[in-house]
């Protein structure tokens, strides 16, 4: 079963009171202080006034060696797990015999099989046009935290709506013969290689965005360079709460598009994975059932993740944004997805047993 974390954020409320002004008599005024005493109360008051936290310098590991660490082995380690799943049997000794055999031959291998196509194109475009279209249905005004630049991002609650049109017009247009149900699966490997590639460049427009280049301009106050480097500022992201003709970024990507995407790819997976195999996987269903079960908790508390971390502290960067729409999609489905050609041979008791408490 798919183990998930979700961090809430809790934020501190300070409460300041003031102490109401007394008049007082001219018969009870005290002395002014002498020089002495007066010089000694402004060294204890310099004394107990908080130092401002000194700039960070720039890490050479910090700043430069981790991001682009992170940057080169995560895209590539997608690209390898989408190749490794679609092989007969999805197992590390697959990949390690297919590396002994030539790594050129495997790095071509894992290129052609994640390479973009038209059909991954067109059903990225159709997954995002029906989120658009969701995203704007009306609903209460809520808002996230004051950020500490004084912006304070307003949402439309509709989550639920997006929660249940969703999967719903998804599966009603397998049923209608759009598309097969296992449509997310049988173009898996090129989906991840256009998400990968557009993420990438995704994170380029924002970078530029957040710091006023190519034209484009900030949503808010929050955004602006670190101070740490090009590659840092890449990495971090450069602006909080960007928008793009309106559209909350962090929200229609990390949830509008990431989690929706990690919701339905069980169900797409089970259904791939009766095609081959002439019957439903209990194992499979029931994991794809508590990842759905999950996501609706999810979405029924979107509001609060969007005042989370996740959202108020960190930037729309590679970290954040390309983490959300490559990492979670390729990622967070590789259980399921490798299952679709390794069947768990379970029958349903064991898997019911362990579903129905969780």
């Amino acid at each position: 079963a798919t183990e998930c974390l979700a961090a809430l954020c809790l934020c501190n409320l300070s409460v300041h009171t003031a102490m109401p002004a007394t008049r007082r008599s001219p018969a009870r005024e005290r002395p002014s202080p002498s020089p002495q005493r007066r010089r000694s109360g402004v060294a204890k008051s310099a004394a107990a006034a908080p130092k401002q936290a000194a700039p960070s310098k720039l890490s050479l590991v910090d700043h430069v060696l981790l991001p682009l660490l992170l940057m080169v082995t995560t895209p590539t380690f997608c690209h390898i797990t989408a190749w490794l799943t679609a092989q007969p049997e999805p197992t590390l000794s697959t990949l390690a015999a297919a590396a002994a055999a030539g790594p050129a031959a495997l790095a071509a291998d894992v290129l052609a099989s994640t390479m973009p196509d038209a059909k991954a194109a067109v059903l990225l475009t159709a997954f995002s046009g029906l989120a658009l279209l969701i995203y704007a249905i009306p609903g209460p005004v809520k808002f996230g935290p004051i950020s500490d630049r004084g912006a304070r991002p307003a949402y439309a609650d509709n989550a639920m709506w997006h929660c249940v049109l969703f999967p719903l017009v998804f599966v009603l247009g397998a049923a209608a013969g759009l598309y097969p149900l296992s449509v997310l699966y049988d173009h898996f490997g090129a989906t991840v290689g256009l998400l990968n590639f557009g993420g990438l460049a995704f994170c380029a427009l924002l970078y530029a965005k957040g710091l006023s280049r190519l034209g484009l301009r900030p949503s808010g106050p929050d955004a602006g360079s670190s101070g740490k480097g090009l590659l840092f500022d890449y990495y971090w992201g450069t602006e909080l709460y960007p928008q793009l003709g309106g559209v909350d970024v962090k929200r229609f990507v990390n949830c509008r598009i990431s989690m929706t995407y990690w919701m339905l790819a069980g169900v797409s997976f089970a259904a791939a994975s009766h095609s081959r195999h002439g019957r439903l996987d209990p194992g499979l269903v029931l994991c794809a059932a508590s990842q759905f079960v999950y996501l609706v908790k999810f979405f029924y508390w979107e509001i609060g993740y969007m005042r989370s971390i996740d959202i108020i502290t960190d930037r729309a960067g590679f970290y954040e944004t390309w983490g959300c729409l490559v990492w979670v999609p390729s990622i967070y489905t590789l259980h399921t997805r490798s299952m679709v050609q390794l069947p768990s041979g379970l029958s349903w008791p064991p898997p019911r047993a362990r579903f129905s408490p969780g």
